[in-house]
């Protein structure tokens, strides 16, 4: 199996958009907020082309009485040692094509996910020093269940420094269990 990077695809900001249209209404009145984060919401990073979404709840239980409904829009819960969270991954021919993480509001405002999101969207510069990396992880045939590990230090390096700016400590991003 082996890592896709790709150049950054215009058409993903209206993926997301017509993603969390029909969530919106299988969630309603579950999550007070839901946007599109990761890499494949930052204008021109290179990314694996996987949609992630991020969602705000009040409670973790009203999503999980809701799972049938998700499925049937192609979501399906996904364990990979995040215990902070619901995930829910959509495939389309075998392919992951969009992530659903469902966290609690009380978290919402802190998630790295989202605040990396945004230092990279305001520093293009720092965007193409990750998309480099990225891109040479994929090249060099990184096995899809290392990439995110390996990516771990300048991830860390560049959410420090986006915590920074907002007055937030820094914390760990290494979400999956075990160092």
């Amino acid at each position: 199996m082996t890592m896709e990077v790709v150049a950054y695809d215009p058409s993903w900001p209206d993926l997301a958009a017509a993603a969390i249209a029909e969530l919106t209404p299988v969630l309603r009145g579950t999550v007070t907020e839901i946007e599109h984060i990761g890499s494949t919401a930052v204008p021109g990073l290179a990314a694996k082309p996987t949609i992630d979404l991020m969602a705000a709840v009040t409670g973790f239980a009203a999503v999980e009485a809701r799972e049938d409904a998700l499925a049937g829009l192609g979501y399906q819960r996904h364990t990979n040692g995040m215990t902070d969270r619901l995930l829910y991954a959509r495939l389309h021919r075998g392919r992951r094509t969009h992530l659903l993480h469902v966290v609690t509001v009380e978290t919402w405002p802190t998630r790295n996910q989202r605040i990396l999101r945004d230092y990279l969207r305001a520093h293009p510069d720092e965007a193409e020093r990750y998309a480099t990396l990225k891109r040479g992880l994929a090249a060099a045939g990184t096995h899809p269940g290392d990439y995110a590990r390996a990516k771990t230090a300048l991830v860390q390096e560049l959410t420090d420094r986006a915590r920074a700016e907002r007055g937030l400590p820094p914390v760990p991003v290494w979400e999956k269990g075990g160092r």
